[in-house]
């Protein structure tokens, strides 16, 4: 498999320099150089597979010529063997044809765990057959630090610093991070938004000679990894409703577009999706863009989800480029216009190529809220405030009578428990791995929104110091 960047400069690579790559040079995210597709009889023949069965099968076209299928079929094994619940990723009915997915059984009570649990995996492999050490930075809204920081620590070919904004995720979310006492691992504290976070870790990478100094690599969803990942569990979803004879929506809660693009991957491949419903906050630049074309983003309003208090949503610069007919040059063109003019408007007939399958819905504060309070009082489900969104979301879109809408539930309640008791009154409790969090001692570095003190931190810590060498 081949990959190509978003903006058409930067060389094409395999999955092994793609993984390590993280961003292309030119500034764009690699995506495959043309889609993998499973027939029909493919699909239905993973009817009743485990989740592992379905992943390896998934996952082996995009990584094929670089791992094995034995290898893959490990990697997954091993990724998979600490989530708390048989399914892995298991179902719950809500209603008639209302589904949700319960992406919380992972070590860190989120859906970030899915990726990133394998994505570790496939660091130290790599790492290991190439003798090397990569510098793994990352910016995050909550959740991708924990699970980069347990799929990562204590492991002795990485250093990894992750940038979050300061007082802007839960309590519970940032302890996750601060309290892991691993000598490799660096929590940084931003004065600023998780978009100042993301804009630095891509500054870091945009600087050439400081990136392969350092050899950094990237753990956020820019990385095509993590995408690749979390295609799987829109298939044993999918599957579980009687896919594909049956087709099956999706509503997503959506801040950086990785997890709803992953659902568009799936459709791509040959899953019978019927739509995918992109589910935002009041941060709603993605609802506004579905809505007009016009993508600008305004500032970040603090909200009871924070890992959807977002503007800038990173990959979705990947379904631009799909939709605007793969041209890297029109990609390139409407970033730059983002970049200089604050804004970029697409032209009515990329809009019509994502209508057929994609609906936004914004939800308000108070509308998340009273999900929350309905499904604790009559389903007896605490939601947190993120699933919540995609909850009432499916409830407000257009939907065909008979087809079944599965909202995707990203974390655990117990990782909002203020947010979720003054809704539903009632505080979830946490699980037993998370006893004691609130009592251990942090271990954090709060910097200014500033590229040069983050890199200054970085270069103080960072035990990779060498060049490695630039893919021709």
């Amino acid at each position: 498999m081949q990959y190509v960047s978003t903006r058409g400069v930067a060389p094409v690579l395999d999955f092994t320099d793609v993984l390590l790559a993280g961003l292309a040079r030119d500034g764009g995210l690699y995506v495959p150089a043309s889609w993998p597709r499973l027939s029909y009889e493919e699909i239905a023949a993973l009817a009743g597979r485990s989740y592992v069965d379905v992943a390896t099968t998934v996952i082996a076209p995009f990584v094929a010529g670089a791992l094995s299928p034995a290898d893959l079929r490990r990697h997954l094994t091993a990724a998979y063997a600490g989530f708390s619940h048989r399914a892995i990723a298991p179902l719950r009915q809500l209603g008639d044809d209302e589904w949700l997915l319960e992406l919380f059984h992972g070590p860190t009570q989120s859906f970030k765990d899915y990726a990133l649990q394998l994505l570790g995996r496939l660091f130290d492999d790599v790492l290991a057959r190439r003798g090397q050490s990569v510098t793994i930075v990352g910016a995050t809204s909550g959740d991708t630090g924990s699970a980069a920081i347990e799929a990562c620590r204590d492991r002795p070919s990485m250093d990894v610093f992750i940038l979050f904004p300061n007082g802007r995720v839960s309590e519970i979310q940032r302890r996750q991070m601060t309290t892991v006492e691993s000598a490799n691992i660096h929590c940084i504290a931003v004065e600023g938004t998780f978009d100042d976070c993301q804009a630095l870790v891509k500054a870091m990478f945009d600087d050439h000679a400081f990136r392969d100094r350092h050899r950094l690599a990237a753990v956020n969803s820019i990385n095509w990894g993590r995408i690749m990942a979390q295609v799987v569990y829109y298939f044993t979803a999918a599957l579980a409703l009687g896919a594909p004879a049956r087709p099956v929506m999706f509503s997503v809660p959506t801040g950086n577009f990785g997890d709803v693009f992953a659902g568009y991957v799936a459709a791509q491949m040959g899953l019978p999706v019927a739509g995918l419903v992109v589910a935002t906050n009041i941060n709603d630049i993605l609802a506004r863009f579905f809505a007009s074309g016009r993508y600008q983003p305004r500032g970040v309003v603090a909200t009871t989800s924070p890992s959807m208090d977002i503007q800038v949503s990173s990959n979705f610069e990947r379904l631009l480029f799909d939709l605007t007919g793969r041209d890297g040059r029109v990609v390139s063109g409407l970033m730059a216009d983002l970049k200089s003019a604050g804004a970029f408007k697409v032209g009515d007939n990329v809009l019509a190529a994502a209508s057929p399958l994609f609906t936004a819905a914004r939800i308000e504060e108070a509308e998340a809220a009273a999900t929350i309070a309905a499904e604790g009082r009559h389903g007896g489900v605490l939601l947190d405030p993120h699933s919540a969104i995609a909850v009432a979301a499916a409830r407000k879109v257009k939907r065909t009578r008979g087809v079944p809408i599965v909202s995707l539930a990203t974390a655990h309640a117990a990782k909002f428990p203020d947010a979720v008791a003054r809704a539903s009154g009632v505080r979830p409790t946490l699980p037993a791995n998370m006893e004691g969090l609130l009592t251990r001692p942090e271990r954090v570095t709060v910097l200014p929104n500033d590229l040069d003190a983050v890199r200054r931190f970085v270069t103080g810590r960072a035990r990779v110091s060498q060049p490695q060498r630039v893919p021709a």
